[in-house]
């Protein structure tokens, strides 16, 4: 595995520049084509070449940041947070609290929840899964604690939130608008928590808006490809190297 602090140093080998470059690219890609698979795509390559904690810290800005975007281009904003003021809170003081102590937790415990946090999220993607739930704020809680906690330990929390917005049978713009809100609001807490840790320094801070950069890139890059490649096609390879990446993660992890 690779430090993050090399990355300033300069001792990092061009070979391994370039990986994360493509990595970052590739993600944005993946953003911009589908509009979710963001950190999936990213956590999923990174633990190839870096500790699951520099991972999940370098992740923030680009988290952060894409899903401002998302939120503020969409046009449903007041009546997003209207509707899921209740299940952002519960995120952000989950996820808080759970990277709060993430150096405290053992490799093995994040390298399962990275790998199955990806498995779950296309799963979900693929099949579905729906079950038909009101607009109770006691759902809002468990469903919006349980991502936040997902989140703190892998810096993917979107299953959880699909899921319930899916249950809820929200409308295309309607969901756009609630996930970008949902990322949004959790990426400020697993900042803050990660900063709090010790996991998130100056410097890794610094490579985490240089990632923002490639991902913004590979996020038009995205959009413009929407109009050439058959989305179906490309989701599903998408899905499949989720669940390749995420169940050598578990296994990693179990072994």
């Amino acid at each position: 595995m690779i430090d993050l602090i090399e990355y300033l140093s300069g001792n990092l080998h061009l070979g391994l520049i370039v990986f994360l470059i493509f990595t970052f690219i590739v993600s944005g890609i993946i953003k911009g084509f589908l509009g979710l698979g963001l950190p999936s795509t990213a956590m999923g390559l990174l633990t190839l070449v870096i500790e699951p904690i520099h991972a999940i810290s370098v992740m923030v800005a680009p988290i952060l940041f894409s899903n401002i975007f998302q939120y503020a281009r969409s046009s449903h904003q007041y009546k997003t947070y209207i509707e899921l003021r209740v299940f952002a809170l519960c995120i952000i003081v989950s996820i808080f609290v759970t990277s709060l102590f993430i150096t405290a937790y053992p490799k093995s415990l994040l390298t399962i929840a990275i790998g199955f946090s990806m498995v779950i999220f296309s799963l979900n993607q693929w099949f579905g899964f729906k079950i038909k739930i009101g607009p109770s704020y006691s759902f809002q809680v468990l469903i919006g604690t349980l991502s936040g906690v997902l989140g703190g330990l892998s810096s993917i929390w979107s299953p959880p939130v699909a899921m319930y917005l899916i249950a809820r049978d929200y409308a295309k713009e309607d969901f756009i608008s609630a996930t970008g809100f949902l990322f949004m609001v959790g990426g400020i807490p697993l900042g803050l928590g990660l900063y709090f840790a010790g996991a998130l320094t100056f410097a890794i801070a610094i490579q985490s808006f240089a990632a923002l950069i490639f991902v913004l890139i590979g996020f038009r890059i995205g959009e413009y490809l929407r109009s050439f490649v058959n989305q179906q096609t490309f989701r599903n390879c998408v899905l499949v190297a989720f669940i390749i990446l995420g169940s050598r993660l578990i296994f990693e992890g179990v072994i």
